[in-house]
């Protein structure tokens, strides 16, 4: 195992310094000037004393730990973790974008206001919606957002009584959360023997009392909603929308579109989809889009085009107002239209088709020595189940600690959770043959060394800086900053 590496506050020695201020000119405040008594410490506050070297070797040496699209094969399921092209990020620091300040006037940043209104053109023909907002921070954001949107719909029209949102067991997992956050009442509906949401569990869960029913099409379960048009009828005649929530699009731009399948409402995960950053803390973004009746409850401001010019419009009475300060995360938005552009129609189109590919390709190398449910052809992601391996002494949990000593992050582990033992896998359409055939490989090993020695498995990991946590305890007594011994 790797050495664990000292923090630096254990590497501070009194009188190192890592910079050099010029003197001040101002003149200086005490203390009590600047702050009340109150807010004042007590004690030093204890900042580790470090040369500038020391600083640079540590955090970089740090860097290298760290697991990214940019370092390794990252086959996080439903969370596409693609490639991030890094000219996405020298367009999005041109000085015409990058040093724009969102209280200019809008006639002084006419160009950033006709990308905005451009990348909206884009996402509808991507979608079939009718208008896009761009003010959504994150996915589960634009979730909250499309929700509002449907919530100020039904209350407009004096449905107040529509309170339940049907929810499948193969959403996406922030879901149910969203739902909860809305103020709505979460409906789970089951899955039918092929992975597909019960029809009929679904006519007999609709009523007059659904809003909404918010699905991820293909599912997490990687497959593709065969009875899609019929749930959209049944919901519809009861007066409910349908929510799509975006997080698997990179299965099917170019061959079908959420607005085509039914679907009043669509956010997307321009992370995912559309290879700007994907975690860290953001920031990200989640573009909300709508059918034509719902454009009158958009968060306000929308962009639109008057001759030549550009502008705000917030003249949108029915709004839920703002979601975002100012109109969400331009920065994100610039990346993910410069790929769009890159890309094109066709470009879009292969993105999705070798995604899929990959996927099935992936299956089926791993289906030799682990149990893959529902036996169909799957889109962007499948599920492998090692419940077999779990029954030795080895499962989901292990698997996936195996797999950072060999070098590998992990698929999402444990979900969906109708998967026994999941590893919900995703390697996407950035990721070369070979690199799908060494991850094939790791698994086999894996799966053999259970076979022989499941307990090799189940300490892991033994490669790592850090090995076994105890995770109950550290949920339960978790510490969240250093203390001096």
């Amino acid at each position: 195992m790797r050495k664990a590496k000292a923090l630096l506050f254990e590497m501070g020695r009194s009188g190192r310094r890592g910079y050099s201020l010029p003197d001040n000119d101002v003149p200086e405040k005490s203390l009590d000037q600047l702050l009340p008594q109150k807010m004042q410490r007590n004690e030093p506050l204890g900042m580790p004393e470090l040369s500038e070297v020391e600083v640079i070797r540590h955090y970089t040496e740090l860097s290298t730990r760290n697991f990214g699209v940019d370092t390794g094969f990252y086959p996080l399921g439903s969370c596409t973790m693609k490639y991030n092209p890094k000219v996405n990020e020298e367009v999005a620091a041109l000085p015409g974008f990058a040093q724009l300040h969102p209280c200019q006037p809008e006639e002084t940043a006419q160009g950033a206001l006709e990308l905005y209104y451009n990348m909206e053109q884009c996402l509808k023909e991507l979608t079939g919606m009718e208008r896009f907002t761009m003010q959504p921070s994150a996915g589960a954001h634009g979730e909250l957002t499309g929700l509002m949107v449907i919530q100020a719909y039904h209350r407009h029209r004096g449905d107040h009584h529509r309170n339940k949102v049907l929810v499948p067991v193969t959403a996406h997992g922030t879901n149910p959360a969203t739902v909860t956050m809305a103020g709505y009442e979460v409906v789970q509906v089951p899955a039918d023997e092929r992975g597909n949401v019960d029809l009929e569990a679904l006519k007999e869960a609709v009523d007059e009392t659904t809003s909404a029913l918010m699905l991820t099409n293909p599912s997490t379960l990687g497959l593709f909603e065969e009875e899609i048009l019929d749930m959209a009828r049944v919901v519809h005649e009861a007066g409910g929308l349908l929510y799509y929530d975006g997080a698997n699009m990179n299965a099917i731009m170019g061959y079908t579109r959420p607005g085509d399948m039914g679907f009043d409402v669509v956010h997307l995960n321009i992370h995912k989809t559309l290879s700007t950053p994907h975690g860290g803390g953001g920031p990200g973004s989640g573009p909300v889009g709508v059918k034509e009746r719902l454009t009158p409850y958009l968060p306000v401001p929308l962009v639109e085009k008057k001759g030549d010019q550009f502008y705000f419009n917030y003249d949108l009475p029915e709004s839920i107002g703002k979601v975002q300060s100012f109109y969400g995360n331009f920065g994100v938005v610039v990346k993910a239209y410069n790929y769009l552009r890159m890309m094109g129609a066709e470009g879009l189109k292969q993105v999705s088709t070798d995604a899929v590919i990959n996927s099935n390709y992936l299956a089926s190398l791993l289906q030799k020595h682990y149990y893959i449910p529902y036996d169909r052809i799957r889109k962007h992601e499948f599920v492998v189940s090692p419940k077999t391996q779990a029954k030795k002494g080895a499962g989901a949990g292990d698997i996936a600690k195996a797999l950072l000593d060999r070098g590998f992050h992990p698929p999402t582990v444990y979900f969906p959770l109708i998967v026994d033992e999941a590893l919900m896998t995703e390697p996407n359409e950035t990721e070369s043959k070979e690199t799908l055939d060494a991850y094939a490989r790791a698994m086999e090993e894996i799966a053999r060394i259970i076979d022989e020695n499941a307990e090799e498995i189940a300490s892991g990991p033994h490669n790592t800086v850090v090995g076994r946590l105890d995770e109950v305890r550290a949920a339960r007594n978790p510490i969240l900053r250093w203390q001096k011994e």
